[in-house]
């Protein structure tokens, strides 16, 4: 039904979308697209991984470990300081992880990591709006 260019052309509207969407995104939305980007990441590595795509295993993983450090950057170190430190960690944490699941070619890792992502951004998501804009 559709030509053979679809998929790149359904990966440009995504790119597209997140962009536009990301260009009037609050700093709390910001972040939740972070969560959100970097777990797509990690499952399509996944996928690429039991396929043997070495290549975009290592693009996607490589990319997850980026939004990690991206997320770990902006980590606000004066408002909360234990709380900043302990994520600081676990975001080290991941970021390591996420190196050794692509040299391991091992996807428990990969499934690792994305439970521990889920659980930050579970928390994240619980912030009330209230507070969101408090900030």
């Amino acid at each position: 039904m559709y030509g053979p260019g679809m998929n790149r052309a359904v990966n440009q509207y995504r790119q597209s979308g997140a962009l536009a969407e990301a260009q009037v995104a609050d700093p709390y939305r910001l972040i939740q697209m972070l969560f959100e980007g970097a777990l797509e990441r990690i499952a399509v590595a996944k996928g690429a991984m039991q396929q043997g795509n070495v290549g975009l295993k290592g693009e996607k993983i490589g990319k997850a470990i980026d939004i990690v450090e991206s997320l770990r950057a902006v980590l606000d170190h004066k408002h909360n300081a234990e709380l900043a430190g302990n994520l600081d960690a676990l975001y080290e944490y991941m970021s390591r992880r996420l190196l050794e699941a692509n040299a391991q070619n091992d996807p428990a890792v990969l499934d690792e990591v994305a439970k521990l992502l889920r659980e930050i951004k579970a928390g994240w998501d619980e912030i009330p709006a209230d507070q969101r804009r408090a900030g």
